[in-house]
């Protein structure tokens, strides 16, 4: 099986082909100019060219289904080279703004929310991922490509500053070498050129992996999904909790280097009358004591099959006022894409029925 090329680094493929500046070249054809084929990069030569489409293939995936939302954002659903699928999202946080003469005041804003596995391990019960249960880890390439794939899809340049997260399907600390090497990858200046404090990984609370990833030194932003106060609640909701409870995550986090800048995201899912009463507010604002935090309540965005409900907005706006009134950073994250396939997983699935109907 030929290799991904989007597994490498520049500085990687400098020790694959020679002479090593061909490096520089390849990157600027893949990530630049966009090229599909080998035989595009008019500067290589003959035989450079033969031997790069005899031992490696540039993309590995294609886009098989996406669903625009009225809000902009788009959720693509990729077939894998096994014809496994796996969903990214495209999310627009800002229009493009124009000045009175109608020239441009600022260009379009854009968050990328990318899958690290098909399917995944955790288990949380929430998930409609998790419904599908864990199949494999995306290789380095295949977490790049996602990106690469609806950069082409949107004509958006390579220049420019999007927010990358990790944050779709899977656990990402549970693929963390690959996710590690993508974050390089696309970190590298002849590359996408998008710098690691525009990364941010969100993991379900991996304690023991949230400190080697620490011990790499990324320079990337750290979000955890809590949804719960108590451990008896996040056992109910995210099976993972019994091997790595809330005290170990909160440790691990309390060791994660930060930039002073910078504050780490603490994801809550708010349930309908599971997690949306003031109690569980006073809760968190006393686990998060003493920590740089930022709290994003997030409102449970129901699928067909599942138990749990949206939250009033009345409540989730008591929730965030209480966090507020005691000097938390908190946020209530604006659903997008509630009139298309908006649960992670959702795409999906929906696919996968069509195909057995």
């Amino acid at each position: 099986m030929k290799k991904h090329i989007l597994d490498y680094r520049e500085k990687d493929l400098e020790e694959l082909v020679k002479p090593k500046f061909r490096a520089k070249q390849i990157y600027g054809w893949i990530y630049n100019k966009r090229v599909e084929s080998f035989s595009s990069m008019k500067n290589l030569p003959k035989n450079l060219i033969e031997e790069l489409d005899n031992n490696f293939t540039i993309y590995s995936s294609k886009i098989v289904s996406k669903q625009l939302s009225t809000d902009g954002s788009i959720k693509y659903l990729f077939q894998l080279h096994d014809n496994h699928t796996v969903e990214a999202v495209l999310l627009l946080m800002r229009d493009k703004q124009y000045n009175e003469d109608g020239t441009i005041k600022h260009l379009e804003k854009f968050t990328v929310c990318v899958s690290s596995q098909v399917g995944c391990k955790v288990g949380c019960a929430f998930c409609l991922t998790a419904k599908g249960g864990f199949i494999r880890d995306l290789g380095a390439g295949e977490i790049v490509e996602q990106i690469l794939q609806i950069y082409k899809d949107n004509n958006i340049e390579s220049n420019r500053r999007v927010n990358i997260v990790y944050m779709g399907m899977g656990e990402p600390l549970d693929n963390l070498s690959n996710l590690a090497q993508a974050i390089k990858v696309f970190s590298d200046l002849d590359g996408l050129n998008i710098a690691p404090h525009r990364q941010t990984v969100s993991t379900s609370g991996l304690s023991a992996k949230i400190d080697r990833l620490a011990k790499m030194d990324l320079g990337i932003n750290l979000a955890i999904s809590l949804h719960a106060v108590d451990d008896e609640l996040r056992e109910q909701l995210m099976p993972i909790n019994k091997a790595y409870n809330i005290a170990s995550v909160i440790d691990s986090v309390r060791r994660f280097p930060i930039n002073l800048r910078k504050k780490v995201m603490f994801e809550y899912l708010v349930i309908k009358d599971v997690n949306d009463d003031l109690a569980s507010a006073k809760k968190l604002v006393k686990l998060l004591n003493g920590i740089q935090a930022k709290v994003n309540l997030i409102l449970f965005n129901p699928h067909e099959g599942g138990e749990f409900k949206r939250p009033d907005l009345k409540d989730v706006i008591n929730f965030q006022e209480h966090l507020l009134s005691k000097g938390l950073i908190c946020t209530v994250r604006e659903s997008k894409g509630l009139d298309i396939s908006a649960a992670c997983g959702q795409l999906r699935e929906q696919n996968l029925k069509d195909q057995n109907d």
